[in-house]
Parts: structure tokens; sequence; C-alpha cells
């Protein structure tokens, strides 16, 4: 720490009576024990009825609390990898008072948002984008000609599964900008980390010693007046050149970085101290920080997979133990346990099925099938290309792999769907979940855009159930039947009880005469009721809810062209959607009646399901308004 510092005398000190972040570098080393203390109570009390992501925010309270100790945010920039642990950074840059608005419409991000502070540098959501983020900065400063502020990517082991954060590493490791990376090590992601870095992260900490003195060695010379900052730069230089010869190094520092630690992420005063190392450097630093996930709260320490992302208003809910052998032990039922159950099954069939995840095994109901084939099932880490590469090349040596991700995450790995699995014709599935609104993690997390770049993919056949027996049907078609490229989307939660049509993988079909309704997804349902109300005002309106989305059935196009007016309703991106590609087809087989579309335009901010959709116009009130407006008018 510097020495020049000055600490109060104040015995305690209360986050609503400090002035935020300033007021933090002036605390004494009890003052941080207890300020500590008080953000984790109110992170507990709040997380848990606002649901949220409690388990890595407890982690970090003194590593968040260390950063704004010994930088100055915003003019130092720190970048959360992911974002779902800045809860505590949002405290202490002055939002403690929004907390109780956590993920709710207009209230305060779960994400860092710079829209909403300036001390949010980047807006993050998706893993492993922090360390070049926050180089990026780190050589806009150098540019600029600042070489007094920093760059910080704070970045979990679990986001090191990625391919993107050793990118960054490698192309920041050559450069003399002032960055430093914060690798916060907790040895978890969501569910446990696996794969080589891994245990290599496990090898350097349980052969720490000689870093450990390191970098004490460092804070004492850097301290010392007589030595001096440049003559301490000089003895760290030689140490390190001598170190080189005698010690095995880290992966970090042959890709150039300065490696401190590991250092107790749970100790203010050795946080301080190494972060004051790393500044003393003006060069790339990587800081390797030790923490126990879901710290000062028991429950979640013990099981911090369950704890990483909590239910909202639901402090009681029984919790589950994700390492349970019992896989049963799980989730209530939704769209993903009946997708792994029924995948699960059919592994039982046919010993070719593969499923894979990103690093996802509980969120997309992959438990099942782990714990009935081991031997085919494989977590990635969070590592969306590699996945599709991989299960391009399981399908090249004709197993049948089933890749279940995301919708949001899947994003990533655009690349690979058309040039490693597409293009060859690879049987691959994807297991496309959380498609449409998502809710409360807002804009980075909707399943909005997977229709749009999936339906330009060449030979994709697409899939979009509403219902668990379509699901289960659909999944089933998908692996034994059909060939090539397959998706198939499901959202998420729970089906509808009160879904009125009968099932099926193509589509199904209400008879009208004046206006037809067409869907597809959940989303049907509200759409469903729309055409009851038209009918009871004595308007005949027919209903086509799509299932296979795309190619579009013949049969659905040749009943469509019977309609004089079309009114289509998707719950996703409109740009590039399938309403476009619907009126485009039936132009093609020359029908010119009248048409609407109603789909999400641009970006979906933060809230409940059903307030997202109430805000993009897809309430059933809204829905009902234009369509009885398109019947009222005369045929174009």
């Amino acid at each position: 720490m510097n020495k020049e510092r000055q600490f109060s005398v104040q015995k305690s000190v209360k986050l609503a009576d400090m002035d935020l972040p300033s007021d933090l570098k002036n605390l004494s080393y009890p003052q941080c024990t207890a300020l500590c203390e008080e953000i984790r109570s109110l992170l507990i009390g709040t997380v848990l009825k606002t649901g949220g992501h409690l388990a890595s925010n407890l982690g970090v309270v003194e590593l968040t609390l260390a950063l704004h100790r010994n930088f100055d945010s915003p003019k130092d920039r720190i970048v959360w990898d992911v974002g779902h642990q800045a809860y505590v950074h949002k405290i202490l840059t002055g939002r403690a008072g929004a907390l109780e608005t956590l993920r709710q419409a207009d209230g305060l991000a779960g994400f860092p948002k710079p829209s909403e502070s300036e001390h949010d540098t980047f807006i993050t959501g998706h893993s492993s984008t922090a360390i070049s983020a926050a180089f990026g900065m780190a050589e806009a400063m150098r540019i600029s000609g600042d070489h007094n502020h920093y760059a910080i990517a704070v970045v979990g082991d679990g986001a090191m599964t990625g391919g993107l954060a050793y990118e960054g590493l490698n192309n920041a490791g050559k450069s003399r900008s002032n960055l430093i990376v914060i690798l916060n090590d907790n040895n978890q992601a969501i569910s446990k980390n696996v794969g080589a870095i891994a245990k290599y992260l496990t090898k350097i900490r349980s052969s720490s010693d000689y870093v450990r003195a390191k970098w004490k060695f460092e804070s004492v010379i850097r301290k010392a007046p007589a030595i001096g900052d440049q003559m301490a730069v000089k003895l760290k230089s030689a140490k390190d050149k001598l170190r080189k010869n005698l010690v095995q190094t880290t992966i970090f520092e042959d890709l150039g970085f300065v490696y401190l630690g590991p250092v107790d992420g749970h100790d203010s005063e050795a946080l301080d101290e190494v972060l004051d190392v790393a500044k003393s450097y003006r060069r790339p630093v990587l800081v390797h920080v030790q923490t126990t996930k879901g710290k000062g709260y028991k429950p979640a320490e013990e099981n911090p997979g369950e704890y990483h992302g909590v239910p909202r208003e639901n402090p009681d809910i029984d919790r589950i133990d994700l390492d349970s052998k019992d896989p049963e032990l799980s989730i209530d039922e939704c769209f993903s346990t009946v997708f792994g159950k029924e995948l699960t099954q059919l592994g039982k069939r046919d010993t070719r099925i593969c499923a894979v995840t990103a690093a996802m095994k509980y969120g997309t109901g992959l438990q099942f099938f782990y714990a009935a084939h081991p031997n085919r099932f494989y977590d990635v880490g969070i590592a969306e290309q590699h996945a599709v590469t991989f299960c391009a090349a399981l399908a090249s040596m004709g197993m049948t792999p089933v890749f279940a991700v995301y919708s949001t995450f899947l994003q990533r790995a655009f690349d690979q769907l058309i040039h490693d699995a597409a293009i060859s014709r690879y049987h691959m599935i994807l297991g496309v979940d959380r498609a449409g609104i998502v809710g409360e993690d807002g804009e980075t997390h909707q399943g909005i855009f997977d229709i749009p770049y999936l339906s330009l993919i060449p030979g994709i056949r697409i899939y979009s159930p509403a219902t668990y027996a379509e699901l289960q049907m659909c999944l089933r078609k998908a692996v034994c039947e059909d060939d090539g490229l397959v998706a198939l989307r499901y959202p998420r939660g729970k089906e509808s009880e009160t879904f009125p049509l009968r099932q099926d993988t193509a589509f199904t079909y209400i008879e009208g005469s004046e206006l037809l309704l067409v869907t597809y997804g959940k989303i049907s349902e509200r759409v469903y009721h729309v055409a009851e109300r038209l009918h009871n005002e004595g308007i005949s309106c027919g209903l086509l809810k799509l299932t296979t989305v795309y190619p579009f059935p013949e049969d659905a196009l040749e009943i469509a062209a019977k309609y004089p007016r079309i009114f289509f309703v998707e719950e996703s991106s409109g740009a590039g959607g399938l309403s476009e590609k619907f009126v485009a087809a039936m132009m093609g087989t020359g029908w010119r009646g009248g048409w609407r579309c109603r789909a999400i335009d641009g970006f979906v901010q933060q809230g409940s399901v059903c307030e997202c959709l109430e805000r993009v116009g897809l309430g059933e009130n809204a829905l009902y308004a234009c369509a009885k407006e398109l019947a009222n008018e005369s045929p174009a």
C-alpha cells in the first residue's frame, strides 16, 4: 500500500455515509472488514428477493473493494468479464440505493452498462471479452499520451476456457501498455471448471511458494525510499531473468505478462500490496487472485453452482445439489429438462448420439444424458466456436452430435456453423435453448437473433416447438430422420397448460377465411387468444402455427395463399426474420393480399418476460388491435 495513504480513525463506516468510490481509499483494514460484511449482508438480503447472480458476487467483495482503493475509476478503466459479478462494483460506485430494483424494468442492470454509470466502462454479458476490451482501452490511453492510468480486466477462471481470452493475452503481451489482468480464480464457472486449463491453474496454486515470495519482495523494494522506483524496476528485471534460467515460467509469462500471485482474494492487505506492485511495472501484468465463490454465506459456499443465479422473490426455495449422482435432483420440469430427458432416451437406442455443452450442463438439461452416457458427453468449457467444429468433426466420423446451447451464446459460433458444418452438410443438431425473450438478464441475453442468422445458412432446417410434446417429436425427427444441420429452438421456462392445438412437427392449422394469423413458438398461445377474440366478433380468422419454421412447409404456403390478408407474429428480431422470408415466399406464388407483421425491432431491455413482450408490441391487446385493423382493411 502507498505509505502516504491516510486512514480514518473512525471505528466503523457505513455505505450510506460515504462519498463513493473516493472515500474507500481512506479506510483502515478493520473498516474494510466491516464494510465487506455490510456489503455481503446487503447482497444476500437483496438478491434473494430480486433474483440474480449471488455466489459470484459474494466471492469478489474484497477484490472489488481493493480495485477501487488502488485505482481511480473511471479514469482507470475497470472491465468486468461477463459482468455478472459486478454488483459489488455497482454498490461501491454509489448505486447501493438502487439495488432493490436489480434486473427489473427500468431498474439496475444485472451486468455492466455504460449508459447506467460512467464507472461501467464496457457493456458485458458474454464471456472472455474483457482482456481484449481492456487492452484496447490501454492502447487508447497510450496513444493519447495518458501514461498515468490503467485498464484493468477482471476475468474469472471459467472465462479462461474461452479462446477469445487467449487471443487478447497473445496480442497484449507484446505491448508496453498499462494493462492489468486480474485472474479471479475460484475453481468454478457456473458448474465446476473442466479441461486442461483448470488443471493448469490447480498446478500453479499448488506450487505457489516462489511467486508469493516474488511479489512480497517486489512490494518491499517498491516502498524502500533509498532504492526508488527506477532501481526497483531494474532489480525486479534482473531477478526475473535469473528466475527464467532456474524456475519454470507460467504460460502467462511466456505470453509476455508479468505474473504475480496467487494471492488470497479475501485478504485486503495482501490485495493492496499486490496491486501496488502490479501498477509499478507499467506493462502488461497478470495478478492471480484466489477467491471462494459464495464467500460468507454458507449455503452458497457449499453449493456455489446452485447459488450462481437465484430466482426472484423465492428465498425459501429448496436448494438442489448440482453435483449429486442423481440427475433427478434437478430443477422443475421445463423445456430444458424435457429436451435433456428425451435426448437421454434416444441415446439409449443409438450409441452414435453424443451430447455437447459449453459449460452449461445443468442449464441445458444435459445432466440426464451425462448420468446415463458419460462416455458420450462432452463439456467443452465456455467455447462455443470449438463446440461447433468439434461436433462437425464427430459428425464427419459417423457420430450424431447434439450441441445444447443458449441462443444468446450460439451467436459466437456463426462462422463455424457455416464453414465447418453446413458446407459439408454434416448431420448435427443444435438445441437452441432460451430462444425468444428471456427477461431480466436484458439485452445481452435475449434470444432474438438466432432465427435471422440461422435462416441465412443454406440447407439448414429449423424447428420451433411450442409444447413439450412438439419438442420431443421434433428432437426425434431431427436426430433420427433429418440430415445436415438442424436447429431445434425452444423457450425458457414451462409450456402453457392450456395450449389447445394438436401437436405436429410441420404445422397446425385452424381454418378461417378473412384473415390468417401466422406464428410459431411459445408466443403462439397469445396469437391463438387473439384469433379467438376476433372469431367472437364475427371475423373469420384462421391460425397457422408453424413448427417447422424454415424452410416453410409447402402445404403451409398453399394454405396461406387462400387468404386475402395475413398477419405474421414472431418473437424474434424482425430484421432478417421469418416474416420477411414468408411474405417473399408468398409473393413468389403470385399472392398479392394485405400484409402486416409484428416482430422485435432493436435490442430488448431488462424486465419480466411479460413486461418485455408488452414493451416491444407483442402483448395480446396490441396484437389484437393490429389484427383487427388489418381485418377491416380492404384487400390490396
